[in-house]
């Protein structure tokens, strides 16, 4: 079994995450998660082929993108944002992933709504230095 470094799993993490989400490569993408992937979303079917499903049928406009990643051991937290979901608000996201023998192997999230400059009752943006336009 492949063992490999928080740093390697940063790498690892943003790599699948842009070919799933923003390129939508899923046999490229189907590398990057393992066979017997666990997903404890609730908003996400079980197991890869879920959670590939779920992109395969979201709109051709959504987009990843990440503001901090972060690594101990075989766990991997990225901050992200998905826009173009279909959604009147894009998500921000702080996405933890288990990794094993190189492959994301458990995925937990927690969403959110990406808060408008009148939402936002600190008067700071949620994601980067700006408030969605």
């Amino acid at each position: 079994m492949t063992k490999t470094t928080p740093e390697q799993n940063k790498a690892l993490v943003l790599e699948a995450f842009d070919t799933l989400f923003n390129k939508r490569d899923y046999e490229a993408a189907a590398h990057f998660w393992s066979a017997s992937y666990i997903q404890h979303s609730a908003h996400i079917e079980p197991g890869r082929d879920g959670l590939f499903d779920l992109i395969r049928s979201s709109p051709d406009t959504l987009r990843y993108e990440h503001q901090l990643i972060l690594a101990e051991g075989d766990y991997v937290i990225v901050y992200g944002r998905f826009r173009g979901n279909g959604q009147p608000a894009a998500w921000v996201a702080a996405d933890v992933v288990r990794m094993e023998g190189g492959r994301l192997a458990e995925h937990w999230d927690v969403l959110q709504d990406e808060a408008t400059e009148v939402e936002s009752k600190s008067g700071r943006p949620m994601f980067g230095d700006r408030f969605p336009g």
